[in-house]
């Protein structure tokens, strides 16, 4: 079963085919409004199911208009809608639901939930996040990357913060598109150890973005931290915000990204996410493109 689980488990080939097919369908789609469908229509008469354990605004959007765009329709469907695990496993719920739709993309907590009902589902299963991995923005991100400045392999990537989720993704896509990846955040927040060998530890953020091509970061906090852990998490990070000075150490044509949404003024400052270097909001377009083009990939159409 074509599942998108990680960048990791995705076959590099593969990876470099949906990058390709989303800036193609991007390129087909340049003028059109966004309510109209595309011409081609490969989802038609297609069912899938978004699953959303966690809250989501791109997400949600980016897959319910992806799919709508290539003639298919969703059924979006929070986690107090599934209950998953509470009252009935993950496997037979997996079960069910593949009965009815043509695909599931789940955004959950945790990794299990999604190995799980990939494990047990008849049809495809896409990663939208979990706890320890978001290969969707990531796959949006390395093509907004390639749209800006070409080819990503063999570019410096410095990630400022928090070695998260997110991270981890870059930390996969770093092997799998064969580009350079530095980590500079404080060594509590060091990413998990499962990811050693994939990138490089600079603790000093102004050393790290040295000659950088692409600088990365995300925010400090989540919206289910308590305020406790939100000062904690501050105090940590504040020497690793991107403002104008750490961007300054970077290459003159250096971009920023940030997936998104940003506490603005605390992970990034505002001069610098609405500065020249940033493609924000182009990365955050691209989430449709990449996830259509992961879509077809995972459906053979």
């Amino acid at each position: 079963m074509p599942h998108f689980l990680d960048i990791h488990s995705t076959d590099p080939a593969d990876l470099r085919t949906i990058i390709d097919s989303a800036a193609a369908m991007k390129t087909a789609r340049d003028g059109r409004p966004r309510g109209t469908p595309d011409d081609d229509r490969p989802l038609a008469g297609r069912m899938v199911a978004l699953i959303f354990e966690k809250p989501s605004t791109r997400t949600r959007i980016s897959f319910d208009v992806g799919v709508r765009q290539m003639g298919g329709e969703t059924m979006v469907l929070s986690g107090t809608d599934m209950q998953l695990g509470h009252g009935e496993t993950i496997a037979d719920t997996a079960r069910v639901i593949s009965r009815y739709v043509d695909a599931i993309m789940i955004r959950t907590f945790e990794e299990a939930t999604l190995l799980e009902m990939a494990e047990f589902a008849d049809v495809p299963v896409i990663n939208g996040l979990t706890n320890r991995s978001h290969p969707c923005q990531i796959m949006a991100d390395v093509m907004t990357y390639e749209e800006h400045r070409g080819p990503i392999r063999g570019a410096k990537v410095v990630w400022s913060g928090d070695g998260n989720n997110v991270f981890a993704s870059f930390a996969h896509a770093a092997q799998a598109f064969d580009f350079d990846l530095t980590f500079t955040g404080p060594e509590t927040l060091d990413p998990e150890p499962a990811l050693d060998g994939l990138y490089r530890t600079v603790r000093d953020p102004m050393q790290a973005v040295e000659g950088a091509d692409l600088v990365v970061t995300d925010t400090w906090v989540s919206m289910h931290d308590p305020q406790s852990a939100r000062e904690r998490r501050h105090n940590q990070l504040r020497g690793y915000q991107v403002n104008a000075e750490l961007m300054a150490r970077a290459k003159p044509d250096a971009l920023f990204m940030h997936c998104l949404p940003a506490h603005r003024d605390d992970e990034a400052t505002s001069e610098v996410m609405d500065g020249p270097h940033s493609v924000i909001f182009d990365e955050a377009e691209n989430r449709l493109h990449a996830q259509k083009a992961i879509l077809r990939h995972c459906l053979g159409v």
